[in-house]
This record gives C-alpha cells, sequence and structure tokens, in this order.
C-alpha cells in the first residue's frame, strides 16, 4: 500500500490545525489537479506498518489538539478505501470530537450510490467531505476548502 504524504502541522488543509494525511493513486486525473505526483497507483511511499500511531500521536503532539484531513489521490477510490477506513477508525476512536476533514473526487451523491459498507463506514466517522472533480474551468482561489466552483462542502454530522 502506498501513500503520497503526511503533515502533522498543516494549516491549509482544513481549519485550524490540521494533521494532513494523502492517499497515492487516483483514476480521476483532473486537468489542473492541485496533486498530479498522487495520481500513479505506483508512486508515493510504503506505508509504514505504524501510520495510524504516528498520525494518532501527532493529532496531539506538544498538547496541542489538531484536527485530521485526508486528501489525494483519491482516498475513496476501491485501491484506498480499505487504509482510509482503517486510519479514520482509529483517528475517530482516539479522539471523538475533534473534526476531520475529508476531500474526494467522487460527488457525496456518487459515494451513496456505491452502497459500500466500507465507504459509508468512513462517511459516518468523517465530520466534513469535500466533494467533487476539481474543474479548472471553475477554479476559484478564494473559496473555502474548495478549488472549483462545482465543489461542495458536505457537513456529515450536522455541526460544521
Amino acid at each position: 500500500m502506498k501513500y503520497a504524504g503526511f503533515m502533522p502541522n498543516d494549516f491549509i488543509n482544513g481549519i485550524g490545525v490540521c494533521v494532513s494525511f494523502w492517499t497515492q493513486g487516483c483514476p480521476h486525473h483532473c486537468l489542473g489537479c492541485h496533486n498530479p505526483e498522487a495520481w500513479d497507483f505506483e508512486g508515493g511511499y510504503e506505508v509504514p506498518i505504524d501510520i495510524k500511531g504516528r498520525i494518532i500521536k501527532a493529532i496531539s503532539a506538544n498538547g496541542i489538539q489538531r484536527n485530521f484531513s485526508i486528501l489525494g489521490g483519491e482516498p475513496l477510490c476501491k485501491q484506498n478505501e480499505n487504509l482510509v477506513n482503517e486510519i479514520v477508525t482509529a483517528v475517530r476512536t482516539a479522539y471523538p470530537n475533534i473534526k476531520i476533514f475529508i476531500w474526494s473526487g467522487y460527488t457525496y451523491q456518487d459515494l451513496l450510490s456505491m452502497n459500500s459498507p466500507v465507504i459509508n463506514s468512513i462517511l459516518e466517522k468523517c465530520d466534513v467531505l469535500i466533494d467533487g472533480r476539481f474543474e479548472l474551468e471553475n477554479r476559484d482561489i478564494t473559496l473555502k476548502l474548495r478549488g472549483s466552483s462545482n465543489q461542495n462542502i458536505i457537513d456529515l454530522e450536522g455541526k460544521f
């Protein structure tokens, strides 16, 4: 299993200080993508055995509680969904009150129509889904949490 990156103190992706994890591999290949290096499923780095522990430790490092962001690549494609589910489950168990953000090129309706127990499990544990493919013709750098105006911010828990 591969991943594209890990950032213990991210001020860009999410709200407040976040720990961010980027999955490796994406089937969408959006024109103008911010992370084209994360498209190749064979690229990136081998996932360390202790990745869940590293993430959990980073969330509260130095006494500062962080939120958690999952980006890609495509976190919710078949190749990444099991790893993402394991990580989100571990994070939610350790930190029931932090915000978990997840970005996906799939729309919320696409994800629901997959009728996948793994995808449903991930969405149940996340607070905010930023959905939809990046569209270069709709690029807008002024938008909160999104790169293009077609993308949506879905409040999965009604708390955002």
